[in-house]
């Protein structure tokens, strides 16, 4: 091997994997993107179809397993959850950024966590729809009622943007909240974690009690839970940080 190979590969950076959580989409991250891409990431934002913990957590593990090279895996709230079953034990996994996001214990489901500490305005807020699953079995899906969006998911998002995250916002299936992690990634992965102080999805101090118990690196942002649309720079920063820190 030339020395020039190897200063390839030591110059070389992790693919970046984004993973939205309930009601929003892919497209969420689009600011946070653009700003990896020009620091030079390659960047993968997955479609989490927000249909069942293990299921969801099953096909990002695909997705983990297709990429060459180093990871670093950042998940926004329900997106952690799904992270963090994902990612457990993956060789190529150098880091979890957190954003606004659930850190799982075994045994604990995102229902669970999300209720913990006052301040859950998101409950209130929801739109529940009967649908059948794949099995042919009646679940609920849950959205976020439309005018009520902006206060409880994007307080600090302008209102045409809200509008129309509010209308184009993804579903997640009651059972997926309430489904129970069965590994934790952060254990064994280094981790970050993203707290947004003004967040009425999942309270600062919920996400405070699991970075903290996890051992995190913690940052906080005066920010509503949407945070990867109303701080874009602030979460690439924390994801560039993150990259940079576990580097070989």
């Amino acid at each position: 091997m030339t020395s020039s190979t190897l200063d390839s590969r030591a110059d070389a950076k992790p693919t970046v994997v984004l993973v939205h959580g309930a009601f929003a989409d892919s497209s969420s991250w689009n600011d946070v993107i653009a700003r990896l891409l020009r620091e030079g990431y390659p960047t993968i934002g997955v479609a989490n179809p927000l249909r069942s913990l293990h299921g969801d957590a099953a096909l990002l593990r695909d997705v983990l397993d297709g990429i060459d090279g180093p990871i670093v895996v950042a998940g926004h709230s329900y997106g952690g959850s799904v992270m963090s079953e994902a990612a457990h034990g993956h060789p190529q996994v150098r880091a979890l950024v957190y954003v606004a996001s659930f850190l799982l214990e075994e045994g604990e489901s995102t229902a669970e966590l999300a209720g913990k500490y006052p301040g859950n305005e998101l409950g209130s807020a929801l739109r529940q729809v009967s649908v059948h699953g794949p099995d042919g079995r009646a679940v609920d899906d849950l959205s976020i009622e439309q005018e009520k969006f902006r206060p409880v998911f994007a307080a600090d998002v302008t209102p045409d943007v809200a509008g129309l995250m509010a209308v184009t916002q993804r579903p997640i299936i009651a059972d997926a909240l309430a489904g129970t992690a069965t590994t934790a990634a952060w254990k064994t992965i280094p981790s970050w974690s993203l707290i947004t102080l003004q967040d009425l999805a999942v309270p600062a101090q919920a996400q405070r009690f699991m970075a903290e118990r996890a051992s995190s690196r913690i940052v906080e942002v005066d920010a509503s839970h949407a945070v990867t649309v109303s701080r874009p720079d602030v979460v690439a920063g924390l994801i560039d940080e993150a990259a940079r820190s576990t580097a070989v």
